[in-house]
């Protein structure tokens, strides 16, 4: 559905992107995650045709996104991180144009998103706030009858009910067997939607896989309470950060020696057990901290 394949763009000397590879696969939502200034957006506008690559080969459809951006745009919705409108307009007459340019004239769905995402039609866009230009941009997104959509930070500015809004609606495109490739620094956005990940640092991919495979690269939390004092030297050889809070032993463990855990711990009498596999935030944070 989409490719990148060792694409690389330069601003002067600040070098945007390094050897990006992006591969989204058709019914798949996506996760592309960084924080500002990775090389998320330049990477999206790469995608959308807006700039050229330096190098590199990209493709939506199987076609050239710079040679024929203008078919592949019949196809694709696209949301900004950052919606400008034309200030005399009309909410409603932005959306409406937007359609318009993708021949698409169904009034019914228009109408539908508008309701969902409690966004007023009438005001001129010069009135609106950031969020509710979001919603113009979302609205007309939804709206389309797309194969891909393509979201740079489509939450920024929504409150957390719209929030909610916008990944039912996320949730039913793909049930539909629509794409998504979805850019977000909000982590738990793109740990409750998407199939896959990957986390891009300085313009470079340093991890990709669906959440399953990125937790297996770290460790589990457990939180144990037995009911006879562990000894000092327990799990020395597997454990780390081992220490007692609140009146539990707290520790870190490779998920693989779970098993050897269990066995060790069982003898002192086990009153309580948590085992937290790591969340998409700790993974990110794992990577940009190794910068400190």
């Amino acid at each position: 559905m989409l490719k990148m394949e060792k694409v690389t763009k330069s601003f002067g000397k600040v070098q945007a992107l390094d050897g990006v590879d992006l591969h989204v696969q058709p019914g798949e939502i996506y996760g592309f995650i960084g924080p500002n200034g990775a090389g998320k957006t330049t990477a999206i506008r790469v995608l959308m045709g807006f700039i050229r690559p330096d190098s590199g080969h990209c493709t939506i459809f199987g076609r050239n996104v710079w040679k024929e951006a203008v078919q592949i745009h019949q196809r694709v919705a696209y949301v900004p991180g950052d919606v400008n409108l034309w200030p005399n307009l009309t909410g409603g007459e932005v959306i409406d144009l937007f359609l318009r340019l993708q021949s698409q004239k169904d009034v019914k769905a228009r109408d539908y998103w508008m309701e969902r995402f409690d966004l007023d039609p009438t005001k001129k866009c010069r009135t609106y706030s950031k969020g509710n230009r979001q919603k113009v941009a979302l609205v007309a997104a939804f709206a389309q009858e797309a194969d891909l959509y393509i979201l740079d930070e489509p939450t920024s500015g929504l409150d957390p009910l719209m929030e909610k809004v916008f990944q039912e609606g996320l949730r039913e495109r793909k049930k539909e067997g629509k794409s998504v490739l979805l850019s977000s620094h909000i982590l738990s956005e793109v740990e409750k939607l998407c199939d896959r990940v990957s986390i891009i640092r300085r313009g470079k991919i340093i991890e990709t896989g669906s959440m399953k495979e990125l937790r297996h690269l770290t460790h589990m939390d457990v939180h144990v309470r037995t009911l006879q004092p562990l000894p000092d030297q327990f799990g020395s050889a597997y454990i780390t950060d081992l220490r007692e809070e609140e009146g539990e032993i707290r520790l870190r463990i490779d998920s693989a020696q779970i098993g050897r855990l269990m066995e060790e711990i069982t003898p002192y009498g086990i009153e309580s057990l948590q085992c937290m596999p790591p969340t998409l935030e700790t993974l990110f944070m794992r990577h940009y901290q190794e910068e400190g």
